[in-house]
């Protein structure tokens, strides 16, 4: 037999690497709808910003929402969303910590006694901690979850392609040529696992004078339209740089942009 390739597309089904992948089991007391994983190929490009601005809007329509930070080494989502107290649990699971609006969020900065302790973990420990946020939270009804995942295309997304059941991916971008390259990459491994890619999103795209209203394109004018149509991606989004929307996360008070760049791709996620 030849080696596997990892890409279940292209073996058989006897092929024993691919019945060995089963999707772990949800914690009993809860029931989640969709997933929606949300990627970047390399960090600092604003993962974690559009995984509350997505998570934001699923709430101001009225759905049950769930942020998993599965950033394990890198926790960004409770800093953003004003997070302090840590997660609780009983002898049935871990509680998540709920948001001002009602988001359901678990992070492992939740269950830190000092949020500023690095987390200075072997890959396989990493990805057995995000499997744990699957099966041993108690996320009660969701309709939407977003998993705010680590970047690149290594162990911890690999493990959460394998283990939990997603429904799409959202790919987070900025505008340079060299973070094009590593999108692609991003791109080719949803193909790989399957996984349909909803949206790319690029972020920082460009600076809206407040005085002329132009756009000042100042990491240059990205390609992001010329990537998705290359992999049939039908909806994209750019989100400027926005002074006002950088200090909202800084205060915790994400839920309270403004902004309608995200609404599109939040429509087709719904």
């Amino acid at each position: 037999m030849s080696e596997c390739t990892h890409d279940c597309s292209t073996c058989g089904e006897n092929c024993s690497e691919r019945n060995a992948i089963q999707k772990e089991k949800l914690n009993e007391l809860s029931h989640v709808k969709k997933v929606i994983a949300v990627v970047s190929g390399k960090g600092g490009v604003g993962k974690s910003l559009v995984t509350s601005m997505l998570a934001t809007l699923a709430r101001r329509k009225g759905f049950e929402t769930a942020v998993m930070d599965a950033d394990i080494t890198g926790p960004s989502i409770p800093k953003c969303f004003g997070l302090k107290q840590l997660a609780e649990g009983s002898d049935a699971g871990i509680f998540p910590v709920f948001t001002k609006t009602g988001i359901k969020v678990m992070s492992l900065n939740l269950l830190l006694e000092n949020e500023s302790d690095p987390v200075v973990w072997r890959g396989p420990v990493i990805a057995g901690a995000v499997k744990q946020f699957w099966t041993d939270v108690i996320w009660d009804e969701v309709d939407y979850m977003f998993v705010d995942m680590p970047p690149g295309t290594g162990d911890v997304p690999l493990t959460v392609f394998q283990s939990l059941p997603i429904d799409g991916i959202i790919i987070v971008t900025s505008p340079q040529e060299l973070v094009s390259l590593i999108v692609e990459k991003a791109v080719k491994m949803a193909e790989m696992m399957n996984v349909p890619v909803l949206g790319i999103v690029e972020n920082m795209s460009y600076f809206e004078c407040d005085g002329c209203g132009k756009r000042h394109y100042i990491y240059g004018n990205g390609n992001v339209e010329k990537i998705a149509a290359e992999h049939g991606v039908k909806v994209t989004a750019q989100i400027p740089i926005q002074p006002a929307v950088a200090s909202l996360c800084d205060k915790g008070l994400i839920e309270l942009f403004e902004g309608d760049w995200l609404n599109e791709l939040s429509d087709a996620i719904e």
